[in-house]
């Protein structure tokens, strides 16, 4: 008798990861097909490398197109962040099948957990870039929002060594994770068994795209310093 017997659907991992991978392509291409066709209209928002400065400064937007990597990089950390952003409606799904399948079927789901687990430890990784790319990580602004808009440029090249650090660990110790992880075919503990290097991976992926987006800013905050030195001695 197999140990998954008398649980009712349980989601094979082959669907799980490849629903995964194709479920937010299907939804991005959705998006884009309804908002061409008359769907709706997004609000206007700020490009990558732009500097949101305090109402009373004059430089109200002060605005880096970038170069050739920095326009890639921070075209990939977009839609990365879009594409796992789609995942969260799988979590919402595979909850309600959990608790439809429990209190009204009385066949409780040994995957749902597991399942939903897996999915917001991947999307946190892989966000990070997003999150990098619009400002969205948590900072202390205390000293910062006193600073004119060179200084605050100059305070965050400043700091991005602090960032880098943190990056390359993160980054070495995900690819050791991943490479222990593959080389003993790890899997939860749990009667579902799925694998979990696919998930260590995206640990990878995800150091990987936010060592980059901090790159590019890094990138765009030396210029926009040196843009603001020669404006303020000209």
């Amino acid at each position: 008798m197999s140990d998954l017997e008398g649980f009712g659907f349980v989601m094979p991992h082959w669907f799980y990861w490849g629903w995964l991978a194709v479920m937010p392509l299907i939804m991005m291409a959705w998006d884009k097909w309804s908002t061409g066709h008359g769907g709706g209209s997004a609000e206007p928002e700020l490009t990558p490398g732009e500097l949101q400065a305090e109402e009373d400064d004059p430089l109200i937007y002060l605005q880096f197109e970038g170069n050739w990597f920095t326009k890639v990089v921070d075209w990939v950390c977009d839609k990365s962040g879009l594409f796992v952003s789609f995942w969260t409606i799988n979590a919402v799904v595979f909850y309600f099948f959990g608790v439809i399948m429990r209190y009204v079927f009385n066949t409780p789901s040994i995957w749902v957990h597991e399942a939903s687990f897996l999915l917001l430890g991947m999307q946190y990784m892989l966000a990070g870039a997003f999150a990098m790319l619009h400002g969205a990580h948590v900072r202390v602004d205390v000293m910062y929002n006193m600073l004119p808009a060179r200084g605050r440029i100059g305070l965050d090249i400043f700091t991005s060594m602090f960032f880098f650090i943190f990056a390359l660990i993160l980054l070495v110790t995900s690819w050791t994770f991943f490479q222990d992880s593959y080389a003993m075919n790890e899997t939860t503990v749990e009667t579902w068994g799925i694998q979990h290097w696919p998930a260590k991976g995206m640990m990878v992926l995800g150091s990987s795209l936010l060592l980059l987006a901090g790159i590019s800013k890094l990138i765009k905050d030396i210029v926009l310093f040196v843009r603001l030195g020669r404006e303020r001695n000209a």
